[in-house]
């Protein structure tokens, strides 16, 4: 199987000790392709070393994460305009709202993602979005700017049935992580009635490593165990999900 990973943090400083081999494990597993969201100005550096030693691999997103929306935003987000006027990106990202630790910022980062909204269409380039406890927030910013150049990416999609209907609606796709291999992680109640053209798969890593690593470091060379539970829920062999989520990110992102 040939398969991209949608959204991992490869360059994480989790994997200071063994990235090169935690690369070379993932390209074994047919994970060819590795798309890396930015965090904000501390993780740039890092993402963009980790692009560099490895380009036909690893492929830089920019923007800025909903947690990492402070008092100066704004500021960082001057920044990661500067960046999508320098160079070529995959996408802007990741960007969002997350209400789960701090709700008294939601205004700031409703701002914030209008911003990279704007920046999306600007550069013609996805958006890549984290949604935590802030679906609708998230989706009715989308809606509102959605004027048919609008295309991107629910990452760590874990919602209802309903949620993943209205993601559709809005001309997004689906990012499939490790949450598909838990046993109460609500896949099951969505996926089998989603068309295989609108997912992506992803593995967040180094977060939310699916079963049996689940609770340890994830890692991107894991992507074959979502695949192959993908292809459970849908009754396909493992094969037609890895070759058609990796034609969806070819077309998203426009490699």
């Amino acid at each position: 199987m040939q398969l991209t990973d949608s959204h991992a943090h490869i360059y994480s400083e989790q994997f200071k000790p063994d990235r090169d081999e935690a690369l070379h494990r993932a390209y074994e597993a047919g994970v060819t392709t590795i798309v890396m969201p930015n965090i904000d100005h501390t993780s740039i550096d890092s993402m963009l070393e980790t692009e560099a030693r490895f380009p036909q691999q690893c492929f830089a997103m920019m923007g800025l994460h909903p947690c990492s929306v402070g008092a100066d935003f704004e500021r960082e987000l001057y920044l990661v305009e500067e960046w999508l006027g320098k160079r070529p990106f995959a996408a802007v990202g990741e960007c969002g709202i997350d209400l789960y630790w701090d709700k008294t910022t939601l205004a700031r980062q409703q701002e914030a993602l209008r911003v990279q909204v704007a920046l999306a269409k600007t550069h013609n380039l996805p958006l890549v979005l984290h949604t935590r406890d802030a679906f609708q927030e998230t989706a009715d910013i989308i809606e509102a700017a959605q004027d048919g150049s609008l295309r991107g990416v629910f990452h760590c999609f874990s919602g209802t049935k309903e949620e993943a209907d209205r993601v559709l609606r809005l001309g997004f796709k689906l990012g499939i992580g490790g949450v598909a291999t838990f046993k109460n992680g609500g896949a099951d109640q969505f996926l089998p009635d989603i068309a295989l053209e609108h997912l992506l798969l992803e593995t967040d890593c180094p977060y939310l490593a699916p079963v049996p690593h689940r609770g340890k470091r994830n890692e991107p060379a894991y992507l074959p165990l979502i695949a192959r539970r993908v292809a459970e829920l849908l009754g396909k062999a493992p094969e037609e999900i890895a070759e058609a989520t990796t034609r969806n990110a070819q077309a998203l992102f426009k490699w």
